[in-house]
């Protein structure tokens, strides 16, 4: 398997991309975003779609609009039913925006379908160099403001009432977010990235109680998840993103039991 160039560069870009959805994903959850996750992940549709169109990178065009749409939503009132109605609101028009401009643009349809479900094994050198420069600045962030942000997620009044500046850590997490979208895409496409930013991040809350544990457990999650696609995929000949999903939710639901199972004993 290893001796096919693209295989290695499969492995190595679904390598980074796990370990960034991993770490973001256990702070997702703890904010309780993994509705705005799943709604990204249709804005980065409508991104990459207008990148084809003008002829830019669809990575480029979907960074851009999710950068731009999750800063939107830090500006946004900070009550969540007000929030959650305007990304409500906007997912729908995106979704719609993706299909115009692909319907705009020269290209053939299988560019929409390594949009919304990944093309790993078709990833070139230079878009694995990309996505490691990528996943690499988003952990850096998190290395930096990891105390706060541990802190403001877990605590979020407690971290009023000691001084923290909440608004600008939301803002700081919602760009890793968006640029983890537009990373995690990449390999199971804009349908399915949320699978990889919410399911290994809460199914680690159910089996561990840290911080670093839960890290841990969801980048461990992450990586066997797309490890074991990418093996799968390779000896079937199936789609990756249906073998990556499958392992999340399967492990997401052992969790679940694990926990309830803890609960009555």
């Amino acid at each position: 398997m290893f001796g096919y160039e693209f295989m290695r560069e499969a492995f190595i870009a679904s390598t980074f991309i796990a370990i960034t959805a991993g770490i973001v994903g256990v702070f997702v959850v703890s904010r309780n975003m993994s509705f705005l996750s799943h709604t990204l992940s249709e804005i980065g549709f409508a991104g990459a779609s207008f990148g084809i169109l003008v002829g830019i990178s669809p990575l480029a065009g979907m960074i851009l609009f999710t950068l731009v749409s999750s800063i939107a939503v830090g500006s946004l009132s900070g009550e969540s039913s007000r929030r959650e109605a305007s990304i409500s609101a906007i997912s729908s028009l995106f979704i719609g925006l993706g299909i115009l401009f692909l319907s705009l643009s020269s290209e053939s349809s299988s560019y929409a379908t390594n949009i919304l479900f990944g093309s790993i094994v078709g990833i070139s050198a230079k878009e694995v160099n990309q996505l490691m420069i990528l996943a690499l600045f988003v952990i850096l962030i998190f290395i930096i403001f990891y105390k706060p942000l541990s802190f403001d997620s877990f605590d979020h009044i407690g971290a009023q009432a000691a001084g923290l500046k909440t608004r600008l850590l939301s803002i700081a997490f919602l760009v890793t977010l968006a640029l983890s979208v537009s990373i995690g895409a990449q390999i199971v496409g804009s349908l399915l990235v949320f699978v990889l930013l919410t399911l290994p991040g809460a199914t680690a809350k159910y089996i561990v109680h840290t911080v670093p544990k839960m890290i841990m457990v969801s980048v461990g999650l992450s990586l066997a998840g797309v490890w074991l696609g990418l093996y799968l995929a390779f000896v079937t000949n199936w789609p990756v993103t249906f073998f990556i999903s499958s392992f999340e939710v399967i492990a997401y639901f052992l969790g679940l039991s694990y926990k309830n199972w803890k609960m009555s004993h």
